[in-house]
């Protein structure tokens, strides 16, 4: 019997299994060129930016110098009259003259406001008349408790009498002159603030008065101050309402106690305004010297970096000769200095100055622009042709 011959679809079955397998594996080898192809790429794109020559950033400098600072403290205050009140009344009564005006000028003394006073003068003349009368009696039974004929409780009597009618009549008169309102010192009214026919009841306020000359200047201290500055102490007062004028003041008192919420004390300085420019609850700012002068070196305060872990500066120092194979790039400035980072011990600010106390030396030079393009050892250019303020004492302009 001759043997059978495989089936049709038997044979296809080994055919298609091997042309599936070629397929993946064609597949997989073309994915992982991709793959490949894209690795190194990424490779190489990484190592050029890496090595890729940054270019320089252009900066402005500034050389460190030596000074001599004297320590010296600041402080904000408000201007305070020598003397300053509401004018007001002790007793009601409806508004009879104004007798001034407001803004004006007045002395101690200088009636104010006069208030009716018709039916209080009429009850003065009739105890005027009963003390007048009382006085008289008086009088008649001491001559009678002379002669005996009276007894001496009668006299006693007759004496309480009249005491007791002349303090009415006193107390009549008092009431009348409270309601006779003068200025109880001189100075420079405000704008009133009542008017004729009006009814003013005890403690109303009529118009503000202030004593201008002298005036002060209130401030507080932190109490590690309070050893630092005394009675007659010179003060420097600078007032934003008057631009570039400074105000020379000396310290007349000193809180001696400190205030246990703040740890602040109180300081009082006086001073002359006899042309009345200083007004009352204007702000100032408070400068005085400490005596203890120090050497410090000085540079603008943009050139220093003010951060939490520590302040620092960058040092502008010659660039490094390039290996002898390197080449420049063409087409890019070439860096002419690298900075060098150094943290450095900041001390007291003087307008756009600050003192550095530890970490620099007198001579050495510092960037003072474009602080924040730059890293340890990178490059840059030099372009001073425009600095940023360095001023101990900067009066900038009002635009």
């Amino acid at each position: 019997m001759a043997p059978r011959s495989p089936s049709p679809s038997t044979a296809r079955k080994p055919a298609f299994a091997r042309r599936m397998t070629l397929m993946l594996i064609g597949v997989a080898v073309a994915f992982g060129g991709v793959f490949a192809v894209k690795a190194v790429m990424s490779r190489m794109t990484n190592e050029f930016f890496d090595n890729m020559p940054q270019p320089p950033v252009e900066v402005s400098t500034f050389e460190a110098r030596a000074e001599h600072w004297s320590s010296t403290a600041e402080a904000v205050g408000t201007l305070v009259a020598d003397n300053g009140t509401d004018v007001t009344t002790e007793a009601g009564g409806v508004v009879r003259q104004i007798a001034f005006e407001s803004g004006q000028a007045v002395r101690q003394g200088d009636l104010l406001i006069q208030l009716n006073t018709a039916n209080e003068e009429a009850q003065l003349k009739a105890l005027d008349t009963a003390a007048r009368l009382a006085v008289t009696q008086r009088d008649r039974w001491r001559e009678l408790g002379e002669q005996k004929l009276v007894s001496r409780s009668e006299v006693d009597e007759r004496i309480a009498d009249a005491a007791t009618t002349q303090a009415q009549a006193d107390a009549q008169r008092a009431l009348i002159a409270q309601k006779t309102i003068r200025a109880p010192f001189s100075g420079v009214l405000g704008i009133r603030k009542v008017n004729v026919g009006q009814y003013l009841n005890p403690g109303d306020p009529i118009v503000g008065l202030q004593a201008l000359d002298p005036v002060h200047i209130d401030f507080t201290l932190p109490e590690q101050r309070m050893n630092q500055v005394a009675i007659g102490t010179p003060v420097r007062l600078d007032v934003d309402a008057l631009p570039g004028r400074q105000f020379e003041a000396k310290v007349t008192a000193i809180e001696p106690s400190v205030d246990a919420s703040t740890r602040n004390f109180k300081v009082r300085a006086t001073l002359p305004n006899p042309d009345a420019v200083l007004r009352p609850g204007t702000f100032g700012r408070v400068g005085f010297e400490l005596g203890q002068a120090s050497d410090v070196v000085v540079v603008p305060q943009t050139a220093v970096s003010f951060n939490p872990y520590g302040n620092s500066v960058y040092v502008v120092v010659d660039a490094p000769k390039p290996a002898g194979d390197a080449k420049p790039v063409e087409g890019m400035p070439q860096a002419t200095h690298v900075v060098k980072q150094r943290f450095v011990t900041t001390g007291p600010a003087r307008g756009d100055l600050v003192g550095i106390t530890q970490g620099l030396e007198p001579g050495e030079v510092v960037v003072t622009s474009g602080l924040l393009r730059l890293r340890n050892d990178a490059g840059v250019t030099i372009n001073n042709k425009v600095q940023p303020d360095a001023q101990d004492a900067p009066k900038p302009e009002n635009r």
